[in-house]
């Protein structure tokens, strides 16, 4: 089925069978109307794909594509399944309950059966670069699938990024966030892939939950944190990294909303 609304922007929804996951995944494509070859494209792999349509996420496009802000971008919409915590996790790593455990039959499903649906319906051999985003439990996979495969990869985006996920309670009294935290030892234990640039939003009302008692919410904690680990590894903090930190921001969609315009022109901007 497909949707033009706004004129900029053609909206087509599929519902792809997926033999890893044994269920039906609902994707949704934005594509600009105004690309004569999809082989000069971007492509935007967007986990949560189900928040897009609450985010207005055509008309975000539409306004940036009308003042010639970006370049062109297919952008799919990935709907999660009720397995959530389940797909989303962290490839080959559980966390400390033992979720994550379809993490990579997820990972199987972008690479075996995503990828090759959407190259097949739309003509592409390869895009321009390929990029992923999500928002929470689902930016916590987007980052994991693109710093596992960081040759398939250009931008990892993370919008209030679930980087608490660990190998071990915080009530444990073993618990040491320098150690089991999931994504930091990833980061910490992976090489340097000087092509990766990453994208990190975070509120400072997206929890109130302060682990370790220094003043800062743990969704900041973690998410800066993580990016010192990047920064450790080899990443250029202002060329490479993008942070924004939104006062009286919030773990919804609203929020995420507001700041999807940013990451759009940091990552695929012209000039701007």
């Amino acid at each position: 089925m497909e949707t033009v609304k706004p004129a900029t922007i053609l909206i087509e929804n599929h519902i792809l069978f997926s033999l890893f996951l044994d269920r039906d995944v609902i994707i949704n494509c934005y594509l600009p109307t105004n690309v004569l070859h999809y082989s000069d494209i971007s492509l935007l792999l967007i986990n949560d794909g189900q928040n897009l349509e609450e985010m207005d996420f055509d008309i975000i496009l539409s306004d940036l594509y009308s003042k010639n802000s970006i370049s062109p971008l297919l952008c799919v919409g990935i709907n999660c399944g009720k397995d959530r915590r389940e797909e989303y996790g962290t490839v080959n790593v559980l966390d400390y309950k033992g979720r994550g455990k379809k993490a990579k039959e997820y990972q199987q499903f972008i690479f075996q059966e995503l990828l090759p649906f959407i190259r097949s319906n739309y003509s592409i051999n390869s895009f321009k670069e390929k990029s992923f985003c999500g928002f929470s439990m689902g930016a916590l996979s987007a980052l994991d699938i693109v710093w596992g495969n960081p040759e398939e990869f250009y931008i990892a985006g993370l919008f209030s990024g679930s980087l608490w996920w660990r190998t071990v309670s915080q009530d444990d009294i073993d618990f040491d966030e320098n150690i089991h935290r999931i994504m930091h030892m990833k980061i910490r234990n992976g090489d340097y892939y000087p092509w990766l640039k990453f994208f990190f939003e975070t509120g400072t009302q997206d929890e109130t939950a302060d682990r370790n008692g220094n003043g800062i919410i743990d969704a900041i904690d973690d998410t800066v944190s993580l990016i010192d680990e990047l920064v450790l590894k080899g990443y250029d903090r202002k060329i490479d990294i993008k942070y924004l930190e939104l006062a009286d921001g919030k773990h919804d969609i609203a929020t995420w909303s507001k700041v999807f315009p940013e990451f759009l022109k940091w990552g695929w901007g012209r000039g701007i």
